[in-house]
C-alpha cells in the first residue's frame, strides 16, 4: 500500500473545513457531512460516541480558549487519513498567552463518497502542553 503526502495548507478541504468548525465551535457543514451518529472519537482517555457528543465534548474543552489548528501535513494510507499540525491556544481571558500544542488526528474513513467522506473513528492526541498556562 502507498501513502499520499501533502504539504502545509494543502489539507482535504473538508479537513480545513472540520478544523475550523472545531476553532469557532459554530458546527455546520465539516461535522454534519463528514461525521454522524455512529461516529466515535477518542481523545486521550476519553471514548465519544456521535456527532452531536463529539460537538458536546469540543464545546466543554474548548470554550474557554481561543484555539486555532494549522495543519501541517497530511498522509493518506487506503482509507486511513493521518494528520499533523499545531494548535495555538489561549485563555479567552488572557488572550496574549499563547501556548503552542502539537497534535495528531487519524481518521478512519469510509470512502464510498470520495467528496465527502464520513468519520468512522477518529484518534486525537494533543501535546505535550504547558497545561499549567491554560488552567
Amino acid at each position: 500500500m502507498t501513502a499520499t503526502t501533502t504539504d502545509r495548507g494543502e489539507a482535504p478541504g473538508w479537513v480545513n473545513a472540520f478544523m475550523h468548525e472545531i476553532d469557532t465551535l459554530e458546527f455546520a457543514t465539516a461535522f454534519a457531512t463528514n461525521l454522524d451518529q455512529n461516529t466515535e472519537m477518542i481523545f486521550g482517555t476519553a471514548r465519544v460516541h456521535g456527532v452531536e457528543a463529539i460537538k458536546d465534548f469540543f464545546v466543554q474543552i474548548d470554550a474557554p480558549l481561543t484555539t486555532t489548528h494549522e495543519v501541517i501535513e497530511t498522509w493518506t494510507v487506503g482509507d486511513v487519513l493521518i494528520l499533523r499540525g499545531e494548535a495555538t491556544i489561549a485563555k479567552k481571558t488572557e488572550p496574549d498567552n499563547l501556548v503552542r500544542a502539537p497534535f495528531t488526528h487519524i481518521f478512519y474513513l469510509d470512502q464510498s463518497d470520495e467528496a465527502a467522506p464520513r468519520v468512522r473513528c477518529l484518534h486525537i492526541t494533543a501535546g505535550p502542553v504547558e497545561t499549567s498556562a491554560l488552567l
